[in-house]
């Protein structure tokens, strides 16, 4: 397989894949999936080989950035495995990172094999530091393990970055303690916009926040400065004077980004979603199963002509999913 850079239509470099492992998640997060959840057929999923070749391919093809994700990527048995090869690939030079998203659970069971295998930072996703409300959001009372989860990435020297969905009427009026908590530890936050994917049973108008409303009460409290800094993604950071902490803001809804999108996503069944906002997809099995080696990256090359130029969500029609898959399939 050659190289040569993935570029769209719109000139947009493709240098960054977020692959998810797994639809699974020991978690049930109102806002991502239902109570009832209806995940993938195990015989659905693909091999570990087939993740890691997947991945080597988007590398070879100019990819710089790996994210895993899930669902909850450490649910995944042999997670470690495609860690360890996407590892080897930053330590070759080919690959400048690889990280993931995790809700923190598994974290105590693998923050040392992590390090291990040449991850250096991930994101945590933390909606609330109160255990009862914990419980309602996530439908688990698992708060104390993701605490204990966090503990034990940052003593193995990962940085850790907290991602907050923000929810009307939920979490709030705790975010700025949240954040104060982060930042108290030297962890960067991240602010999310809850998005339409997914039917979750009920309709999200309600939970909807727009961070722009999120921020001006921040600045009632304290001096927020923008600032340059870049973790790859879509996020754009502001610094807290008070603090000295960053806080990354991501607005699919109220500000979106899809004009410097690097981004595309890889299901756990195989299949190129282009846009985490779009419904249209590709799947890359048969020229992953097929005899051709070079079949998978001409499929990727082909696809990516299809990338669109934005998102289909809009703040103003949260009352039904925008799309049907939930946020379990691709990750965030």
């Amino acid at each position: 397989m050659t190289g040569g850079g993935l570029v769209d239509p719109l000139g947009r470099q493709i240098t960054y894949l977020r692959l998810s492992v797994t639809d699974r998640c020991d978690l049930r997060c109102q806002y991502c999936m239902p109570e009832r959840a209806a995940f993938m057929p195990k015989t659905g999923v693909l091999s570990v080989d087939e993740l890691e070749r997947i991945a080597n391919a988007f590398i070879d093809l100019g990819v710089r950035k790996v994210r895993l994700t899930g669902g909850e990527p450490l649910v995944r048995p042999r997670v470690m495995e495609i860690v360890a090869s996407l590892g080897q690939r930053v330590h070759e030079g080919v690959l400048e990172e690889v990280t993931l998203t995790t809700n923190g659970t598994q974290l105590v069971r693998h923050a040392d094999a992590l390090v291990a295998n040449g991850v250096r930072r991930i994101n945590v996703s933390l909606d609330t530091l109160d255990r009862t409300r914990f419980a309602r959001i996530a439908r688990r009372d698992a708060l104390p393990m993701v605490l204990e989860g966090i503990n034990a990435a940052l003593g193995v020297g990962l940085a850790v970055r907290i991602n907050i969905v923000a929810l009307r009427g939920e979490n709030e009026d705790e975010i700025p303690d949240l954040i104060a908590w982060a930042h108290g530890r030297g962890l960067d936050v991240a602010l999310i916009e809850t998005m339409p994917l997914g039917d979750v049973g009920f309709d999200r108008t309600d939970q909807f926040l727009p961070l722009i409303q999120v921020r001006e009460r921040l600045e009632r409290r304290w001096r927020l400065e923008d600032i340059k800094h870049t973790s790859g993604g879509p996020a754009r950071y502001a610094r807290v004077g008070e603090t000295g902490g960053r806080i990354g803001f991501i607005t699919p809804l109220t500000n979106n980004f899809c004009a410097t999108c690097n981004r595309v996503r890889v299901s756990a069944d195989g299949k190129l979603h282009l846009c985490l906002g779009q419904e249209g997809v590709i799947d890359l099995k048969p020229a992953l199963r097929g005899g051709d080696p070079d079949a998978l990256g001409r499929a990727i090359r082909n696809a990516i002509v299809w990338k669109p130029a934005r998102h289909s969500f809009e703040a103003d029609r949260l009352g039904a999913p925008a799309l049907t898959r939930h946020m379990s399939v691709t990750g965030g």
